[in-house]
C-alpha cells in the first residue's frame, strides 16, 4: 500500500514538474509592458507633430492601416499616408500638442491587439499654399488601433473626431 502511495505521489510531482517546464518555455507576456509600449508609441506620435518628423511617425505604423474619419472608412497605403502627412507637418508649427487627460489603454487577452483612446489639445500655426498663416487651435479625440506581430507593436489604425 505504501509503495502505491509513493508511486502516485511521484507521478503527481512529475506531472507538475513537466507542466512547470512546459509553461516556462511559453513566451512570456507582460500586460504592463504592453501598455507602457503603446503609451510610448502614442507619445512618439505627439512628439513627431511637435518636431515635424514624418519619418518618426511613419516608423511606428504597420503596412496595413485602416482609418475612420469624416464619415468615411479608408485603407491608406504607406505612400498615401506619407503623401498627406509630409506636407501637413511641413506646413504646421505646433506650440502645443499634448494629452488633455491620461490615455485609456487596453490589451487583448492574447496580447496581440491593443487600443488607446486619447483626447489631445493642439495649438499652433499652419501656412497655406498661398503663403498665408492661419491659427491651429483644436481638441481631438481618437482611438489608436495596435497589432503586435513578431513581438513588435505597430499602429494599424485610427478613428478620430474633432471637438473644436
Amino acid at each position: 500500500m505504501n509503495n502505491i502511495f509513493v508511486l502516485k505521489r511521484m507521478s503527481v510531482l512529475l506531472t507538475f514538474s513537466l507542466l512547470a517546464d512546459v509553461t516556462s518555455c511559453a513566451p512570456s507576456r507582460s500586460p504592463d509592458a504592453d501598455v507602457a509600449r503603446l503609451l510610448a508609441i502614442h507619445e512618439a506620435v505627439l512628439e513627431a507633430h511637435l518636431t515635424g518628423d514624418v519619418d518618426a511617425w511613419m516608423a511606428l505604423e504597420g503596412e496595413e492601416y485602416v482609418s475612420a474619419n469624416g464619415g468615411a472608412v479608408t485603407f491608406p497605403t504607406v505612400a498615401d499616408r506619407e503623401a498627406v502627412r509630409g506636407p501637413y507637418l511641413a506646413s504646421a508649427t505646433f506650440e502645443l500638442y499634448q494629452d488633455l487627460r491620461a490615455p485609456v489603454v487596453q490589451i487583448s487577452e492574447d496580447g496581440t491587439l491593443g487600443w488607446l483612446i486619447a483626447e489631445v489639445e493642439m495649438r499652433g500655426t499652419q501656412v497655406t499654399e498661398d503663403g498665408t498663416s492661419s491659427a491651429i487651435e483644436s481638441i481631438w479625440a481618437w482611438i489608436e488601433l495596435y497589432q503586435k506581430r513578431d513581438g513588435e507593436w505597430r499602429l494599424v489604425g485610427n478613428v478620430s473626431n474633432r471637438r473644436s
